[in-house]
């Protein structure tokens, strides 16, 4: 969110005396890793600050909406406006002023689904966009193509499909990409097989094209049992799909930090919106809780080095429009925002009940992305591995597909990363053996389903995954010049305009400015537009920072100074500790 388009969503922050310090970097991975450092100088540690029970206090908030509003959180319904006041209303008692990016979606209604292929006993689900049969369906004979996945005009190649019924599998390629070469080979209609043995009943196609032919999926099971009758000779089915599509106005809801530099954002985002089906407590009441925590903490922890942009995508569960909607307006409207974010970071699913500590393969140290990565997020990667390294918490590769809001970002070359449990995927032996849980079973069990409640949340996993999440954010509001090269405190110059609260370096100093300024020199007064951060000072158990003559303390502030710690009994600027009439009282040796 820039300001060129959403001029009002801002936040207001506290000051501190020790912000802008950087951010100690977390050690590399080895096996007596030390715990990530936290902000020096007092600064809140969002590594602590950010917990599991804050999150699942939001989560608590969103279970409620969705049980006062038809027991889910989806695009277009009142549970979905009741989620996105709930998150405004937190953001605002924050001092954040949130505002809303809306724009039009199609949402997509099946009023009846059926697939009769000889005497088989078939459950098959619609895929999203998917266009209608005729009235009463269509009746065709089965065909498969020469390639299972039938990805593309190849798999056909040589198959006689006009008019018929395709069957295909899962995998490779999307569902979009497999409805559009079925139809340009001739068929129908469309039956996709899962590629584990699970109903498929989350998938889209994207978005509605003329190229899609009616398609639905069915289990692992039961398109063997269906290709099992084609091979075996030709076979008659009938599929009647009746759908409809409508066009609804939503929105995301955006927020950000008032200081640090606008032109190195941090961006970070989780969808608000939840499937029809349940109310979407792990999908994704986790990820927004998260960041909402995240966010509400980050309002304590003092002025930025880089402004931190919070994103509520709205339309995620029908084809991840609402980041995409985002994006390509930045870069139709405003293209050299694009350029100004650094880094973006996802979280879609961090509280899975059978969960993994999962992040975003950006190095492709265990998965081949089928996506190119954009420079800088292998870096960011290593913000959340490095963290976890110096905790000691194992964790493990999750693909870098692009199969999340995060895929916008990538395609148009900003660095991503993010956090997930898991979702449809199967728990591994190996994986049960370092998370606990069981192998053999879904990541969550209960993805896409009415029974996506409280109780399908993993407090365990929470505990882990929101602390990583606010060290995270709060790493890269720091510094991003691991990611992309820009320091964490920009040089003064006499040529650049600064707000309130913006940082800045000269003579291996730093200070932030109280107010607008430009061309006045950092230090040429103690009166002027620059007040000096002090140095932290460690003092037995407790982070001072040193006094300096320029910065204007609060009554209650300490500091460290000539050896000594002072406390202020009242605002003061410019009065150096020690005169015993004076603002400050003794407080103790350093």
């Amino acid at each position: 969110m820039r300001r060129s388009l959403f001029p009002s969503a801002t936040a207001s922050l506290t000051t501190s005396a020790l912000a802008g310090l950087a951010l100690a970097t977390a050690v590399a991975a080895t096996a007596t890793a030390a715990a990530p450092a936290a902000p020096g100088g007092g600064t809140p540690d969002l590594g602590e600050t950010v917990t599991g029970a804050a999150v699942y206090e939001h989560l608590e908030a969103f279970s409620d909406i969705a049980a006062a509003n038809g027991g889910n959180r989806a695009v277009g319904t009142p549970g979905y406006e009741a989620g996105a006041a709930y998150v405004e209303q937190v953001l605002r008692d924050a001092g954040y002023e949130p505002e809303r990016q809306y724009f039009d979606v199609e949402t997509y209604t099946v009023t009846g689904v059926a697939l009769d292929v000889a005497d088989l006993d078939l459950a098959p689900a619609a895929f999203e966009y998917a266009p209608a049969t005729p009235a009463g369906g269509l009746t065709a004979e089965l065909v498969t193509p020469a390639d299972p996945l039938g990805c593309d005009a190849a798999a056909w190649s040589g198959v006689e499909a006009t008019g018929r019924i395709a069957v295909v599998s899962r995998g490779t390629c999307s569902f979009a990409e497999k409805s559009v070469a079925a139809g340009a080979a001739g068929a129908s209609a469309l039956v996709i097989a899962n590629n584990v043995d699970e109903p498929l009943t989350t998938g889209t196609l994207g978005g509605t094209a003329p190229e899609n032919v009616p398609t639905v999926g069915v289990s692992q099971s039961e398109g063997a049992a269906v290709l099992e009758l084609v091979a075996a000779g030709p076979v008659t089915a009938t599929l009647d799909l009746q759908a409809s599509v409508e066009s609804v106005e939503t929105f995301n809801v955006l927020a950000e930090t008032t200081t640090g530099r606008d032109d190195n954002v941090v961006m970070v985002g989780a969808h608000l919106d939840g499937v029809e089906d349940g109310p979407g407590i792990n999908d994704n009441g986790s990820g927004s809780a998260a960041i909402l925590e995240t966010a509400v903490q980050l309002a304590e922890a003092g002025p930025l080095n880089n402004q931190v942009r919070f994103a509520w995508w709205g339309a995620e569960e029908i084809g991840l429009l609402g980041s995409t909607h985002y994006v390509d307006d930045l870069v139709a409207t405003a293209p050299d925002e694009v350029e100004s974010i650094a880094t973006y970071l996802n979280f879609d699913m961090v509280g899975s009940p059978n969960y993994t500590v999962g992040v975003y393969d950006a190095d492709e140290s265990t998965y081949e992305a089928p996506v190119a990565v954009p420079e800088g997020s292998i870096a960011t990667e290593a913000v959340f591995t490095d963290y976890f390294d110096g905790v000691g918490q194992p964790w493990v590769d999750s693909e870098f597909s692009g199969r999340s809001d995060y895929q916008a970002f990538i395609l148009n070359g900003i660095p991503a990363s993010g956090l997930f449990t898991g979702a449809d995927g199967v728990k591994t032996e190996e994986e049960a053996a370092i998370f606990g849980g069981t192998a053999g079973e879904l990541l969550d069990p209960n993805y896409h389903t009415p029974a996506d409640d409280l109780a399908n949340v993993s407090l365990e996993a929470l505990d882990i995954m929101s602390p990583a999440i606010g060290h995270a954010v709060q790493s890269l509001a720091e510094s991003t010049e691991t990611v992309n090269g820009v320091p964490a405190t920009p040089a003064w110059s006499a040529d650049t305009t600064y707000g309130e609260g913006d940082l800045v370096l000269l003579d291996g100093r730093t200070f932030q400015a109280l107010w607008w300024t430009r061309n006045q020199e950092p230090g040429a007064s103690p009166y002027g537009p620059w007040a000096e951060v002090g140095a932290p000072v460690t003092c037995g158990e407790q982070t001072v920072a040193t006094w300096t003559p320029s910065w204007v303390y609060s009554g209650g502030e300490t500091v460290a100074y000539d050896g000594q710690l002072f406390t202020a009994k009242w605002w003061t600027r410019n009065q150096a500790p020690g005169d015993q009439y004076g603002p400050w009282e003794p407080a103790g040796t350093c």
